[in-house]
Protein backbone atom coordinates (compact mmCIF):
# COMPACT_ATOMS: atom_id res chain seq x y z
CA UNK A 1 0.00 0.00 0.00
CA UNK A 2 0.74 3.80 0.06
CA UNK A 3 4.74 4.25 -1.53
CA UNK A 4 4.91 0.56 -2.17
CA UNK A 5 1.47 0.01 -3.83
CA UNK A 6 0.23 1.48 -7.20
CA UNK A 7 1.20 -1.11 -9.64
CA UNK A 8 -0.87 -4.14 -11.25
CA UNK A 9 0.42 -7.77 -9.80
CA UNK A 10 -1.92 -9.80 -11.78
CA UNK A 11 -4.47 -9.17 -14.50
CA UNK A 12 -6.20 -12.47 -15.43
CA UNK A 13 -8.14 -15.85 -14.52
CA UNK A 14 -9.48 -16.75 -10.76
CA UNK A 15 -7.48 -19.92 -11.37
CA UNK A 16 -4.05 -17.89 -12.71
CA UNK A 17 -4.75 -15.19 -9.74
CA UNK A 18 -4.25 -18.10 -7.63
CA UNK A 19 -0.78 -19.41 -9.29
CA UNK A 20 0.63 -15.44 -8.76
CA UNK A 21 4.06 -15.35 -6.80
CA UNK A 22 3.68 -11.50 -5.86
CA UNK A 23 0.58 -11.11 -5.26
CA UNK A 24 -0.45 -10.65 -1.27
CA UNK A 25 -4.25 -11.75 -2.38
CA UNK A 26 -3.78 -15.15 -3.76
CA UNK A 27 -1.27 -15.59 -1.09
CA UNK A 28 -4.47 -15.66 1.17
CA UNK A 29 -6.75 -17.52 -1.67
CA UNK A 30 -4.22 -20.47 -2.26
CA UNK A 31 -4.28 -21.07 1.62
CA UNK A 32 -0.43 -20.43 1.55
CA UNK A 33 -1.40 -17.52 4.26
CA UNK A 34 -4.68 -17.33 5.89
CA UNK A 35 -6.50 -15.79 9.18
CA UNK A 36 -6.49 -18.77 11.65
CA UNK A 37 -8.88 -19.70 14.35
CA UNK A 38 -7.29 -19.51 17.37
CA UNK A 39 -6.00 -22.85 19.24
CA UNK A 40 -7.09 -21.64 22.93
CA UNK A 41 -10.31 -18.85 23.42
CA UNK A 42 -10.31 -16.63 26.08
CA UNK A 43 -12.92 -18.50 28.85
CA UNK A 44 -15.57 -16.00 30.48
CA UNK A 45 -14.97 -15.06 33.78
CA UNK A 46 -17.21 -13.50 36.12
CA UNK A 47 -17.28 -9.91 35.10
CA UNK A 48 -19.91 -8.95 32.53
CA UNK A 49 -22.14 -6.51 31.47
CA UNK A 50 -25.55 -7.78 31.59
CA UNK A 51 -28.83 -5.99 29.89
CA UNK A 52 -31.88 -6.88 30.59
CA UNK A 53 -35.59 -5.69 28.37
CA UNK A 54 -33.74 -4.42 25.45
CA UNK A 55 -37.31 -3.26 23.86
CA UNK A 56 -35.67 -0.55 21.35
CA UNK A 57 -36.94 -0.63 17.83
CA UNK A 58 -37.57 -4.29 16.68
CA UNK A 59 -35.15 -5.73 19.83
CA UNK A 60 -37.48 -8.10 21.72
CA UNK A 61 -37.34 -7.43 25.27
CA UNK A 62 -33.76 -8.82 24.63
CA UNK A 63 -31.48 -10.06 27.82
CA UNK A 64 -28.46 -10.93 27.15
CA UNK A 65 -24.71 -10.96 29.20
CA UNK A 66 -21.97 -9.32 27.78
CA UNK A 67 -18.73 -11.17 29.33
CA UNK A 68 -15.42 -8.80 29.88
CA UNK A 69 -11.93 -9.06 28.99
CA UNK A 70 -12.81 -11.26 25.93
CA UNK A 71 -13.50 -10.49 21.98
CA UNK A 72 -17.16 -10.71 21.77
CA UNK A 73 -18.55 -10.80 18.24
CA UNK A 74 -22.39 -9.21 17.61
CA UNK A 75 -23.67 -11.41 14.36
CA UNK A 76 -26.80 -11.54 12.63
CA UNK A 77 -28.36 -10.95 9.13
CA UNK A 78 -28.77 -7.28 8.15
CA UNK A 79 -31.78 -5.08 10.33
CA UNK A 80 -31.59 -8.43 13.10
CA UNK A 81 -30.93 -5.26 16.08
CA UNK A 82 -27.48 -5.41 16.07
CA UNK A 83 -26.87 -1.81 15.66
CA UNK A 84 -29.78 -0.88 18.04
CA UNK A 85 -28.26 -3.03 20.97
CA UNK A 86 -25.23 -2.18 20.81
CA UNK A 87 -25.17 1.72 19.94
CA UNK A 88 -28.52 2.47 21.18
CA UNK A 89 -28.82 0.24 24.06
CA UNK A 90 -25.42 -0.56 25.80
CA UNK A 91 -23.40 2.47 24.71
CA UNK A 92 -25.99 5.32 24.98
CA UNK A 93 -27.43 3.49 28.22
CA UNK A 94 -23.96 3.31 30.09
CA UNK A 95 -22.66 6.93 28.70
CA UNK A 96 -26.56 8.10 29.68
CA UNK A 97 -25.84 6.71 33.28
CA UNK A 98 -22.59 8.07 33.64
CA UNK A 99 -24.03 11.20 32.70
CA UNK A 100 -22.43 11.79 29.90
CA UNK A 101 -24.94 11.27 27.20
CA UNK A 102 -27.74 13.82 26.09
CA UNK A 103 -28.99 11.78 22.51
CA UNK A 104 -31.20 9.40 22.28
CA UNK A 105 -30.93 6.00 24.60
CA UNK A 106 -32.58 2.98 23.85
CA UNK A 107 -35.08 1.16 25.90
CA UNK A 108 -33.87 -0.82 28.26
CA UNK A 109 -35.33 -2.23 32.07
CA UNK A 110 -31.93 -2.51 33.22
CA UNK A 111 -28.21 -2.71 32.70
CA UNK A 112 -25.77 -4.28 35.29
CA UNK A 113 -22.10 -4.39 35.77
CA UNK A 114 -21.04 -1.69 34.65
CA UNK A 115 -18.92 -0.89 37.67
CA UNK A 116 -16.96 -3.77 35.73
CA UNK A 117 -15.67 -0.80 33.98
CA UNK A 118 -13.78 2.51 33.86
CA UNK A 119 -15.06 3.86 30.37
CA UNK A 120 -17.05 2.58 27.44
CA UNK A 121 -15.74 4.08 23.88
CA UNK A 122 -17.28 3.82 20.41
CA UNK A 123 -14.58 3.85 18.12
CA UNK A 124 -15.95 4.43 14.92
CA UNK A 125 -15.42 6.03 11.16
CA UNK A 126 -15.56 9.55 11.80
CA UNK A 127 -13.31 12.04 11.05
CA UNK A 128 -10.33 12.11 13.17
CA UNK A 129 -10.08 16.25 12.49
CA UNK A 130 -12.13 18.51 10.04
CA UNK A 131 -8.61 20.79 9.05
CA UNK A 132 -6.20 20.02 7.11
CA UNK A 133 -4.16 20.87 10.30
CA UNK A 134 -5.17 17.41 12.12
CA UNK A 135 -3.48 14.55 10.85
CA UNK A 136 -2.23 10.82 12.45
CA UNK A 137 0.86 12.32 13.89
CA UNK A 138 -1.01 14.94 16.13
CA UNK A 139 -4.17 12.34 16.78
CA UNK A 140 -1.78 9.76 18.11
CA UNK A 141 0.43 12.79 20.21
CA UNK A 142 3.54 11.62 18.49
CA UNK A 143 4.41 15.13 17.23
CA UNK A 144 5.50 16.85 20.21
CA UNK A 145 8.19 14.21 20.15
CA UNK A 146 9.00 15.18 16.02
CA UNK A 147 8.93 19.21 17.08
CA UNK A 148 11.55 18.35 20.64
CA UNK A 149 13.85 16.44 17.80
CA UNK A 150 13.98 19.74 15.29
CA UNK A 151 14.01 22.36 18.35
CA UNK A 152 16.86 19.96 19.53
CA UNK A 153 19.08 20.63 16.85
CA UNK A 154 22.31 22.94 17.16
CA UNK A 155 20.42 25.06 13.72
CA UNK A 156 17.07 25.86 16.28
CA UNK A 157 19.13 26.13 19.48
CA UNK A 158 21.42 29.01 17.49
CA UNK A 159 18.25 31.18 16.23
CA UNK A 160 16.42 30.86 20.00
CA UNK A 161 13.51 28.17 18.25
CA UNK A 162 11.43 26.46 20.72
CA UNK A 163 8.95 23.58 20.20
CA UNK A 164 6.30 25.89 19.19
CA UNK A 165 8.41 27.08 16.11
CA UNK A 166 7.71 23.59 14.58
CA UNK A 167 4.09 23.88 15.39
CA UNK A 168 1.64 24.86 12.63
CA UNK A 169 -1.38 25.27 15.23
CA UNK A 170 -0.09 28.17 17.02
CA UNK A 171 1.71 31.38 15.67
CA UNK A 172 5.74 31.88 15.61
CA UNK A 173 6.74 29.49 13.12
CA UNK A 174 4.06 28.89 10.86
CA UNK A 175 3.44 30.59 7.62
CA UNK A 176 0.65 33.08 8.97
CA UNK A 177 -1.20 33.76 5.43
CA UNK A 178 -2.65 29.69 5.72
CA UNK A 179 -2.08 29.79 8.97
CA UNK A 180 -0.30 26.29 8.70
CA UNK A 181 -2.41 24.82 6.94
CA UNK A 182 -0.39 24.91 3.29
CA UNK A 183 -3.64 25.81 1.59
CA UNK A 184 -6.10 29.16 1.21
CA UNK A 185 -10.03 28.44 0.69
CA UNK A 186 -11.25 30.54 -1.90
CA UNK A 187 -15.27 31.19 -1.08
CA UNK A 188 -17.10 30.66 -4.37
CA UNK A 189 -20.68 32.83 -3.98
CA UNK A 190 -22.78 30.39 -5.91
CA UNK A 191 -20.19 27.52 -6.23
CA UNK A 192 -18.41 24.95 -3.47
CA UNK A 193 -15.11 26.99 -1.71
CA UNK A 194 -11.85 25.99 -3.82
CA UNK A 195 -8.79 24.62 -1.66
CA UNK A 196 -5.84 26.84 -3.05
CA UNK A 197 -1.65 25.61 -2.43
CA UNK A 198 -0.79 28.51 0.10
CA UNK A 199 1.41 30.83 -2.53
CA UNK A 200 3.41 32.01 0.40
CA UNK A 201 4.39 28.55 1.94
CA UNK A 202 4.03 26.81 -0.96
CA UNK A 203 2.23 24.05 0.65
CA UNK A 204 5.08 23.55 3.55
CA UNK A 205 3.14 25.12 5.97
CA UNK A 206 6.09 27.03 7.69
CA UNK A 207 8.00 29.93 7.22
CA UNK A 208 11.28 29.88 5.27
CA UNK A 209 13.55 30.22 8.12
CA UNK A 210 11.96 27.67 10.01
CA UNK A 211 12.38 25.26 7.51
CA UNK A 212 16.05 25.92 7.40
CA UNK A 213 16.54 23.94 10.15
CA UNK A 214 17.33 20.39 9.79
CA UNK A 215 17.75 16.86 11.02
CA UNK A 216 19.41 14.45 9.65
CA UNK A 217 19.11 16.03 6.53
CA UNK A 218 15.66 17.09 6.52
CA UNK A 219 13.35 20.13 7.50
CA UNK A 220 10.12 20.17 9.51
CA UNK A 221 7.82 19.64 6.23
CA UNK A 222 10.56 17.19 4.44
CA UNK A 223 10.17 14.94 7.81
CA UNK A 224 6.20 15.32 7.75
CA UNK A 225 6.34 14.23 3.84
CA UNK A 226 7.72 10.71 4.84
CA UNK A 227 5.34 7.51 5.51
CA UNK A 228 5.09 5.89 8.95
CA UNK A 229 7.48 2.79 7.89
CA UNK A 230 9.71 5.63 6.45
CA UNK A 231 10.05 7.49 10.13
CA UNK A 232 10.00 4.64 11.77
CA UNK A 233 13.91 4.21 10.22
CA UNK A 234 14.72 8.11 10.23
CA UNK A 235 13.81 8.71 13.97
CA UNK A 236 15.08 5.15 15.05
CA UNK A 237 17.16 6.78 18.05
CA UNK A 238 14.15 8.92 19.51
CA UNK A 239 12.75 5.85 20.82
CA UNK A 240 9.70 7.41 22.20
CA UNK A 241 8.69 8.72 18.75
CA UNK A 242 8.99 5.40 17.10
CA UNK A 243 7.38 3.27 19.67
CA UNK A 244 4.20 5.41 18.85
CA UNK A 245 5.11 4.99 14.71
CA UNK A 246 5.04 1.18 14.89
CA UNK A 247 1.35 0.75 16.63
CA UNK A 248 0.28 3.18 13.50
CA UNK A 249 2.04 0.63 11.21
CA UNK A 250 1.09 -2.43 13.70
CA UNK A 251 -2.89 -1.49 12.62
CA UNK A 252 -1.71 -1.51 8.50
CA UNK A 253 -0.93 2.00 8.35
CA UNK A 254 2.43 2.22 7.74
CA UNK A 255 1.52 3.45 4.27
CA UNK A 256 0.44 7.20 5.40
CA UNK A 257 2.56 9.87 5.64
CA UNK A 258 3.22 11.63 8.37
CA UNK A 259 1.92 15.11 7.93
CA UNK A 260 -1.10 13.63 5.54
CA UNK A 261 -4.35 15.84 6.72
CA UNK A 262 -6.71 14.09 8.47
CA UNK A 263 -10.00 15.22 5.60
CA UNK A 264 -8.17 12.92 3.10
CA UNK A 265 -8.45 9.78 5.03
CA UNK A 266 -11.06 7.11 4.82
CA UNK A 267 -13.40 5.78 7.25
CA UNK A 268 -11.62 2.90 7.86
CA UNK A 269 -8.48 4.27 7.66
CA UNK A 270 -9.55 7.05 10.42
CA UNK A 271 -11.10 4.14 12.58
CA UNK A 272 -7.67 2.49 12.60
CA UNK A 273 -5.83 5.37 14.01
CA UNK A 274 -7.97 6.08 16.55
CA UNK A 275 -7.50 2.60 17.22
CA UNK A 276 -3.67 3.08 17.28
CA UNK A 277 -4.14 6.12 19.78
CA UNK A 278 -5.56 3.43 21.96
CA UNK A 279 -2.98 1.00 21.98
CA UNK A 280 -0.32 3.93 22.07
CA UNK A 281 -1.71 4.13 25.62
CA UNK A 282 0.96 1.39 27.21
CA UNK A 283 -1.17 1.83 30.61
CA UNK A 284 -3.82 -1.01 31.78
CA UNK A 285 -7.19 0.35 30.94
CA UNK A 286 -10.72 -1.66 32.08
CA UNK A 287 -12.15 0.04 28.80
CA UNK A 288 -14.87 -1.44 27.03
CA UNK A 289 -14.46 -0.64 23.42
CA UNK A 290 -16.94 -1.11 20.68
CA UNK A 291 -16.38 -1.31 17.32
CA UNK A 292 -19.17 -1.36 14.55
CA UNK A 293 -17.92 -3.06 11.36
CA UNK A 294 -13.93 -2.28 11.59
CA UNK A 295 -13.63 -4.94 8.60
CA UNK A 296 -15.02 -3.00 6.00
CA UNK A 297 -13.31 -2.50 3.06
CA UNK A 298 -9.85 -4.03 4.53
CA UNK A 299 -7.69 -6.60 2.76
CA UNK A 300 -7.13 -10.08 3.87
CA UNK A 301 -3.68 -9.14 5.25
CA UNK A 302 -5.23 -5.84 7.10
CA UNK A 303 -7.74 -7.76 8.72
CA UNK A 304 -4.91 -10.11 9.89
CA UNK A 305 -3.20 -6.70 11.86
CA UNK A 306 -6.35 -5.51 12.97
CA UNK A 307 -6.92 -8.95 14.85
CA UNK A 308 -3.61 -8.45 15.95
CA UNK A 309 -3.94 -5.17 17.83
CA UNK A 310 -7.44 -6.17 19.24
CA UNK A 311 -5.57 -9.02 21.11
CA UNK A 312 -2.88 -6.30 22.58
CA UNK A 313 -5.76 -4.33 23.92
CA UNK A 314 -6.93 -7.41 25.22
CA UNK A 315 -3.74 -8.04 26.93
CA UNK A 316 -3.65 -4.50 28.20
CA UNK A 317 -7.00 -5.17 30.37
CA UNK A 318 -9.68 -4.11 28.20
CA UNK A 319 -12.60 -5.49 26.93
CA UNK A 320 -13.85 -5.45 22.94
CA UNK A 321 -17.87 -5.95 21.57
CA UNK A 322 -17.67 -5.60 17.68
CA UNK A 323 -20.86 -5.91 15.83
CA UNK A 324 -19.25 -8.00 12.32
CA UNK A 325 -20.60 -9.83 9.35
CA UNK A 326 -17.05 -10.92 8.27
CA UNK A 327 -16.73 -14.30 9.03
CA UNK A 328 -12.87 -14.67 9.10
CA UNK A 329 -13.35 -12.25 11.93
CA UNK A 330 -15.86 -13.89 13.86
CA UNK A 331 -14.09 -17.72 13.46
CA UNK A 332 -11.55 -15.62 15.78
CA UNK A 333 -14.09 -14.32 18.84
CA UNK A 334 -14.26 -15.74 22.09
CA UNK A 335 -17.90 -15.20 22.42
CA UNK A 336 -20.87 -14.56 19.84
CA UNK A 337 -24.31 -12.73 20.25
CA UNK A 338 -25.94 -13.93 17.42
CA UNK A 339 -29.35 -11.89 16.47
CA UNK A 340 -32.68 -12.78 14.30
CA UNK A 341 -33.41 -14.99 13.23
CA UNK A 342 -34.26 -13.27 9.93
CA UNK A 343 -34.00 -8.95 9.80
CA UNK A 344 -36.66 -6.32 10.64
CA UNK A 345 -39.89 -7.77 12.02
CA UNK A 346 -38.65 -11.20 11.82
CA UNK A 347 -35.46 -10.21 13.97
CA UNK A 348 -34.66 -8.95 17.38
CA UNK A 349 -34.24 -11.77 19.23
CA UNK A 350 -31.03 -13.91 20.70
CA UNK A 351 -30.60 -16.84 18.58
CA UNK A 352 -27.87 -18.04 20.03
CA UNK A 353 -24.76 -17.13 22.53
CA UNK A 354 -21.55 -18.77 23.52
CA UNK A 355 -17.93 -19.73 21.59
CA UNK A 356 -18.20 -19.77 17.79
CA UNK A 357 -18.01 -23.90 18.05
CA UNK A 358 -21.49 -23.37 19.95
CA UNK A 359 -23.16 -21.24 17.49
CA UNK A 360 -21.57 -23.19 14.76
CA UNK A 361 -24.08 -26.10 16.18
CA UNK A 362 -27.46 -23.98 16.30
CA UNK A 363 -29.40 -25.08 13.52
CA UNK A 364 -31.71 -21.43 13.66
CA UNK A 365 -28.70 -19.64 13.13
CA UNK A 366 -27.94 -18.40 9.72
CA UNK A 367 -23.98 -17.00 11.23
CA UNK A 368 -23.89 -20.84 12.87
CA UNK A 369 -24.26 -22.56 9.28
CA UNK A 370 -21.48 -20.77 7.68
CA UNK A 371 -19.45 -21.29 11.10
CA UNK A 372 -19.76 -24.81 10.82
CA UNK A 373 -18.22 -24.69 6.97
CA UNK A 374 -14.73 -22.36 8.16
CA UNK A 375 -14.13 -24.67 11.51
CA UNK A 376 -14.80 -27.98 10.02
Amino acid sequence: AGELGGEVVYEGTYRGLLKAKNSLTARYLNGEMEIRVPQKRRKSGKEKIAITGARENNLKNVSVDIPLGMLVCVTGVSGSGKSTLIHDVLYAGIKKMRGEWTGHVGLFKEIAGTENIDDVILVDQSPIGRTPRSNPVTYIKAYDAIRDVFAGTQGAKAKGYGPSHFSFNVPGGRCEVCQGSGTVTVEMQFLADVELTCEDCRGTRFKQEVLGIRYKGKNIHEALELTVSEAILFFKDVKKLVTKLRVLDAVGLGYLRLGQSATTLSGGEAQRVKLASHLAQSTASRTLFIFDEPTTGLHFDDINKLLGAFRALLDNGSSIVVIEHNIDVIKTADHLIDLGPEGGVGGGEVVATGTPEKVADCDASHTGRYLAEVLG
